[in-house]
């Protein structure tokens, strides 16, 4: 009968295995695969992305908050909000075209399939710029910023079903998140509700808020449709063909809301608002830049889901990334 070996004191005290899959290798793989990006694209393409990225940093965050002021100050009109949102669609012209002269190409031809899209999208950009227009009236800009920040669930619900984009464990880890930041936001809505604004017109807000984000995402899955099954292609100059096409028929389509509802008539005194509203503010980040310009109350709560949008976001972009590096 053979004895079984005495346990030396030694392996007692094994030191834990180091998993492989460790945050140091997370980082490491993350590093790689954007050096690996950034060798495969030109660097004219860096720069147009850094130029995009800056313009969205600023524009989205100075809208919320001139809107804000804008009704702070006295402004009533959502259709002249919704109007002002469009409304610089020949800026983005004005660049498509030295961009076609530079790389020696034409525009894309326009059939009645890609011209019918550009009008569907145009009606639901001018309707989702509506909806932000009642909400920014009863929400705070820092709230309405964060409830709007749920547009990336729609984005990835909606693509995985019209586009049929993957979904993987860093997109589904996102959209929880937001989701939970969403929640704590509304439990905490008695926080941060302007006392001129009513139970009822606070909860309208929320729920625009909501319906805008919603369209916000459904416009971009419909507008990456619109690159694979029409278009065929995305590219930097599709993608201005695409952007000036969609905001000249939202700003028709809002124009036409305009003349109907009669705010048009408005538009001198309104003019005024906004002088008074641009001489207040010029370009700070959103959430942050509302509780210290506006003083909007800035809670715990708050705070905590700003910390779990931020985090839904990263989350978002990393499985993305992991995403379009497999495929």
């Amino acid at each position: 009968m053979t004895s079984l070996p005495l346990i030396q004191p030694e392996s007692m005290e094994a030191e834990p295995s180091i998993p492989s899959d460790s945050l140091r290798a997370q980082i490491s793989k993350f590093s790689t695969m954007l050096t690996e990006a950034h060798k495969r694209k030109p660097i004219h393409y860096w720069i147009l992305l850094v130029l995009s990225i800056l313009a969205m940093l600023v524009a989205f965050p100075a809208s919320s908050i001139l809107s804000r002021v804008y009704y702070d100050n006295g402004g009533q009109s959502k259709w002249i909000i919704s109007w002002v949102a469009v409304a610089g669609w020949p800026l983005t012209a004005l660049i498509l075209f030295p961009v076609y002269f530079i790389s020696k190409t034409f525009p894309t031809p326009l059939n009645l399939k890609l011209s019918l899209s550009y009008i569907v999208l145009g009606f639901l950009s001018a309707a989702d710029n509506l909806m932000y227009a009642y909400a920014y009236a009863y929400l705070p800009a820092s709230t309405a910023s964060l409830v709007a920040s749920s547009s990336l669930v729609f984005s990835a619900l909606f693509g995985y079903f019209l586009v049929k984009n993957k979904v993987n464990a860093s997109i589904v880890n996102s959209v929880f998140v937001i989701t939970a930041a969403l929640t704590i936001i509304a439990l905490d809505s008695s926080s941060d509700r302007y006392p001129s604004i009513s139970d009822s017109e606070y909860i309208m807000g929320f729920v625009w808020d909501v319906l805008g984000s919603a369209f916000h995402g459904l416009i971009f899955a419909l507008s990456e449709l619109v690159f694979v099954k029409l278009l065929g292609r995305r590219s930097f100059i599709v993608v201005l063909e695409q952007q000036v096409m969609v905001s000249l028929f939202a700003f028709l389509f809002t124009t036409v809301g305009m003349i109907v509802s009669g705010d048009f008539q408005g538009m001198a005194h309104e003019a005024t608002t906004f002088e008074g509203v641009l001489n207040a503010v010029r370009t700070p980040i959103t959430s942050i830049a509302a509780v210290i310009l506006l003083k909007d109350p800035m809670s715990g709560f708050k705070i905590l889901s700003l910390v779990i949008t931020f985090w839904g976001f990263g989350s978002y972009i990393y499985g993305s990334s992991m995403g379009e590096k497999s495929s």
